[in-house]
């Protein structure tokens, strides 16, 4: 059977089961040429064979060149993937480096939050050590209240109390009860007063004296307090 040497080309070029069926195809035709068809006829036939081939194997390279495209954007997706989990790591790292540095921050903050409650403590000590120096003048002066025993620093009836003394005025026994706040800004610290007040009530001989020792007492406080019978002492009084 003659065919060209372009065919026998492509005809190397295909797979192996459809090279297989081809030329079992071609020995078929050569087969039956042998047997019915003249020469032109067969060559006819032969001729319509090869286009046929023509068309299946453009096919197949039009198939073979979509399945490089495939490929090929596979391989890009592939990559485009690879970048992903890449980028991702990347944000995992500066994640944890982030979460480092607020671990650090907020190491710092409680670091300063300690020594700013420290600060803020001594001052208030300050102020307390002032007050037992600089008070009992001040009340005998603007009060007429006498301290006959040392102001202290003491616990009674499982409340701290920062100022307490014992004292005289008008001829009767007293006792002052006070708190230290470094600014009396709100009326939660007159009920801390009040609170203090009501725990030593009936445990201790006399009238019972509530006063608040501060640096600055705001004007709306400090008019209550003095409705509610509390003495509020500010420092630059003395």
């Amino acid at each position: 059977m003659p065919f060209s040497v372009e065919f026998i080309k492509k005809l190397d070029k295909i797979p192996v089961e459809l090279r297989e069926v081809l030329i079992s195809l071609l020995e078929e035709v050569e087969r039956q040429r042998e047997e019915s068809v003249t020469k032109r006829e067969f060559q006819g036939f032969a001729r319509q064979t090869e286009e046929n081939f023509n068309r299946v194997w453009k096919a197949i390279e039009e198939l073979a060149q979509a399945q490089k495209r495939t490929e090929q954007r596979v391989e890009e997706l592939a990559q485009a993937q690879k970048r992903t989990e890449q980028r991702v790591e990347e944000l995992a790292q500066a994640q944890k480096r982030t979460e480092e540095e607020i671990r650090k921050l907020a190491g710092g903050i409680r670091r300063t939050r300690d020594e700013v409650g420290g600060l803020a403590k001594s001052v208030a000590y300050a102020l307390e050590n002032e007050a037992f120096v600089k008070l009992p003048e001040f009340l005998k002066r603007t009060e007429g209240i006498e301290i006959t025993e040392r102001m202290i620093r003491t616990e009674i009836n499982e409340e701290e109390i920062n100022l307490f003394a014992r004292g005289r005025k008008d001829g009767k026994e007293v006792v002052l009860v006070g708190e230290s706040v470094l600014k009396l800004d709100d009326m939660s610290k007159l009920r801390t007063v009040e609170r203090k007040i009501k725990a030593v009530k009936g445990l201790l001989k006399g009238e019972v004296i509530p006063v608040i020792v501060t640096h600055f007492a705001k004007k709306k406080v400090l008019e209550t307090a003095k409705k509610k019978g509390i003495l509020v002492v500010q420092s630059f009084q003395w």
